[in-house]
């Protein structure tokens, strides 16, 4: 349910913009929660290796 509510059409957002501005904050905004699972995944990747290399 809360996904349902969280979605956010970019591309009407974009239409309504006052201006430049605030289409790179949307932008920027819809890459944050991938950039964050990119990072997440990258740090669990690392803890793995060095657990994996000390015995």
């Amino acid at each position: 349910m809360l996904v349902v509510l969280q979605q956010v059409n970019i591309a009407q957002k974009i239409k309504q913009a006052p201006d430049g501005n605030y289409q790179i904050g949307v932008l920027i905004g819809s890459f944050i929660p991938f950039l964050i699972l990119v990072g997440l995944a990258y740090w669990m990747y690392i803890r793995a290796k060095k657990r994996d290399q000390n015995p």
